[in-house]
């Protein structure tokens, strides 16, 4: 098994506070009502979105991806930070064991916040991947999500 790591940054206007509970706490109900188009259910299989808990997001119809299952972590909501991996559906494309994600939001000099994401991808046996791919589509989905989530949050004020 190898491993692939990838590391981003997003810088939001929005507060990490303001931003954390929207996208982390309340994400699973939040996110399929402001993207229905990618994402169209989050259920928990498995607790209540601590650590431990197991959900099930089921992608809209017409993506490329019908669902994944996600494990949680670790969640720590004074710092801002929040671990999950993928563990199960066709997003790991038969040829990784999972992905483990860590987010953690911290506050920007604007006022806004920064992003910083770290992707881990733990491939089946030895293949490789190819950084690029892994780089634009991991560009692509957070860039849809934080912008979705900002263009929200900016556009009603007072939801969080």
């Amino acid at each position: 098994m190898g491993v692939f790591t990838y590391e981003s940054e997003i810088v939001t206007a929005i507060p990490p506070a303001k931003m954390f509970k929207a996208c982390i706490l309340d994400g699973d109900t939040l996110i399929p009502k402001i993207v229905p188009q990618v994402f169209k259910s989050v259920e928990y299989l498995e607790g209540n979105g601590e650590p431990g808990s197991i959900r099930k997001v089921t992608f809209a119809q017409g993506n490329q991806f019908n669902y994944m299952k996600q494990k949680v972590e670790a969640l720590d909501k004074e710092k801002f930070e929040y671990i999950y991996s993928v563990i199960e559906g066709d997003s790991l494309m038969n040829m990784l064991d999972k992905i483990t994600y860590e987010i953690k939001l911290e506050a920007s000099p604007g006022g806004g916040s920064i992003c910083k994401t770290s992707s881990k991808y733990y491939t089946i046996g030895d293949i490789e991947l190819k950084e690029e791919a892994i780089k634009a589509g991991k560009e692509k989905a957070s860039g849809v999500l934080f912008n979705s989530i900002e263009a929200y949050l900016v556009a009603n004020p007072n939801a969080y």
